[in-house]
């Protein structure tokens, strides 16, 4: 049991570290959209007074812009593809352990250890291809989860992910996806009032800007389709939901077959949210 909790945290880590990559390669190609477009319209203004200055700006915007396919490319179908079957072994691993510590099927019989090394073993193998992301990985220190049964497994693995993951994690995205609908909003005003400038006045620089900072916003609300905040908002809280239905449902005193569906049915929400996050992930 040991030997699969510390896989499950290598696996966890991998996936983190993927992860992580694909956000940081996103928001530095942000980053050097937005540079690469700022400089370059400064550049066309500051060039009438300042020469060096001018080619400064446009050397760095043409720099920024010649960067963005670089950075996009670590953040690609191949590195999320990679990143979500990462995560689905992290948490097949997991699910199998829990379920086998709570003593539920099928873990009920004598041959349970045999056949959850098997099925670890198995899962591990349909993903040897993603081995690479693991090897300088070491596992964290972890005590097993203290499940004995069902009573123990509905505190620690539904009530935990719960409110130490789902809650916490619909709460995070639902404040980023709060902060770029700001954001946008501060963009389109500011390219309002430019564009008023421009009319009004006959501005030329104004007219340039307005331009940039449409542009802007463009790449902002490109990077939060991409980041899809608004979705897993809605996953993780549909998922804790579905969560906290089954645990109002059950009785203390269940019988076996009865234990046996709980925790199924509570392995099955939390795959299908992994599953439905994957194959929304890989869609577009």
């Amino acid at each position: 049991m040991q030997w699969i909790w510390d896989r499950q945290s290598v696996w966890s880590q991998a996936a983190g570290h993927a992860k992580r990559a694909i956000t940081r390669a996103r928001t530095v190609a942000l980053v050097l959209g937005v540079t690469g477009a700022c400089a370059g319209t400064t550049a066309a203004q500051v060039m009438a007074w300042s020469d060096m200055a001018g080619k400064s700006l446009a050397f760095l915007s043409a720099v920024a812009v010649g960067l963005v396919p670089l950075a996009t490319k670590r953040a690609g179908p191949q590195q999320v593809r990679d990143w979500t079957r990462l995560r689905s072994v992290s948490e097949q691993l997991k699910s199998e352990l829990y379920a086998y510590l709570a003593h539920v099927a099928p873990y009920r019989d004598a041959d349970a250890p045999q056949m959850l090394l098997d099925r670890t073993e198995r899962a591990l193998t349909d993903a040897s291809d993603l081995v690479g992301h693991t090897v300088a990985l070491t596992p964290r220190r972890r005590a097993l989860p203290a499940v004995t049964d069902v009573g123990s497994y509905l505190e620690l693995r539904v009530v935990g992910q719960i409110e130490g993951y789902y809650l916490p994690r619909a709460a995070y995205m639902s404040q980023l996806n709060s902060q770029v609908r700001r954001l946008e909003v501060v963009l389109a005003a500011t390219a309002a009032v430019l564009g008023a400038v421009s009319g009004a006045f006959g501005a030329d620089w104004a007219t340039a800007w307005v331009a940039t900072i449409t542009t802007v916003a463009a790449a902002v609300t490109a990077h939060a389709a991409a980041s899809r905040y608004a979705y897993q908002e809605m996953e993780f809280s549909r998922t804790a939901a579905e969560l906290e239905s089954l645990t109002a449902h059950r009785t203390e005193d269940a019988d076996p077959a009865t234990d046996d569906a709980f925790v199924d049915q509570c392995e099955r929400v939390i795959s299908a949210q992994n599953e439905e996050w994957r194959a929304k992930w890989l869609s577009e």
